[in-house]
C-alpha cells in the first residue's frame, strides 16, 4: 500500500520529529536509516518542496522538521511520494474495474474495511506522532 520511497520518507520524518531542535546532516540521516545518500538526497528535496523539511547549507546546516509539519497528517507525505490515488484507495483487491456495492468481488466487504482503516490511520497519524 505504501511505496518504499514513501516508507523511507516516513522514516526520515520520524528521525527529524524525534529531534525537533536539531539540524541533522544528510550523512547522519543516511547512517540512521540505511538509505543510500543519493536516494536520501532526492527524498529530502521532495520533503523540502512539500514544506515538511527545511534545509540550511554550511556550518551548522542540515535538515530539520518544519515547525508546523509536525501537525500534518502522514497522508500528506503519501500524496507527495505515491500520489493522491494511493492515499485515497478505492481500488478493488482483485483488480476488477467494476467492483462496487452493486457488483462486488469476493473480497469487496473485507477490502473496504482495510481501505477505510488505512485511510483513517493515515489521516489521524500526524508527522509528530512518528517520533514515538
Amino acid at each position: 500500500m505504501i511505496s518504499r520511497t514513501a516508507r523511507y520518507a516516513l522514516h526520515v520524518l520520524a528521525i527529524l520529529a524525534a529531534r525537533p531542535a536539531d539540524r541533522l546532516r544528510g550523512e547522519e540521516i543516511a547512517s540512521a536509516t540505511g538509505i543510500p545518500v543519493n536516494y536520501l538526497s532526492k527524498i529530502l528535496n521532495q520533503l523540502r518542496k512539500a514544506g515538511l523539511v527545511e534545509s540550511r547549507k554550511g556550518w551548522g546546516g542540515g535538515f530539520q522538521l518544519q515547525a508546523e509539519a509536525g501537525q500534518r497528517p502522514i497522508r500528506d507525505v503519501l500524496v507527495v511520494f505515491d500520489g493522491l490515488e494511493s492515499a485515497d484507495r478505492h481500488d478493488c483487491a482483485l483488480g476488477r474495474t467494476a467492483c462496487d456495492n452493486e457488483h462486488p468481488c469476493a473480497m469487496h466487504d473485507e477490502w473496504a474495511g482495510v481501505r477505510d482503516g488505512f485511510t483513517r490511520m493515515i489521516t489521524a497519524t500526524k508527522v509528530a506522532d512518528l517520533a514515538q
